[in-house]
């Protein structure tokens, strides 16, 4: 995991225990205070969102405690390796799309971050700028050329 992606974990892990689960824990008291709980359905749903947030926060435990950060600082070569951002081109549409490989709980596709065990990564990693990557995908194999490899 990258250094952002691990900062990003802990802030989420921040919000959930500082203000998602007092609050959720007022939610259950006032829905309790509506009386019969077999068919209080504000209770129910307060309960709900509770199992999630605390599933969620010893989820994100879990992944914190055993995250291994990569340092980017040393991350260097001519090779795409964890932690690279690419630029590639579709062989037939000419197009260009730029992604950084990342861990599986930092890829937002919108933010141009893919993870490391996608398809697209798994194609990418290990390839050097001028090769070209074929990446199986549901509409049949597509070929990108590798135009640009950066370490940020």
């Amino acid at each position: 995991m990258t250094a952002e992606g691990h900062a990003a974990l802990d802030v989420e892990l921040k919000h959930l225990k500082s203000a998602e689960r007092p609050a959720i824990i007022q939610a259950i008291a006032v829905a309790r205070e509506h009386g019969d709980l077999k068919e209080n359905a504000e209770y129910h749903a307060a309960k709900d969102k509770q199992s999630f947030i605390e599933g969620r926060i010893l989820e994100l435990e879990d992944k914190l405690s055993r995250a291994e950060i990569i340092d980017m600082d040393r991350v260097r070569g001519s090779k795409i390796v964890f932690g690279a951002t690419v630029t590639i081109i579709d062989a037939e549409s000419e197009e260009e799309f730029t992604y950084r490989i990342v861990g599986e709980d930092e890829a937002s596709i919108k933010n141009g971050k893919i993870s490391n065990t996608s398809p697209m990564a798994r194609a990418l990693i290990g390839k050097q700028v001028g090769d070209e990557a074929e990446v199986a995908a549901p509409g049949g194999a597509r070929a990108y050329e590798i135009s640009d490899l950066k370490f940020v």
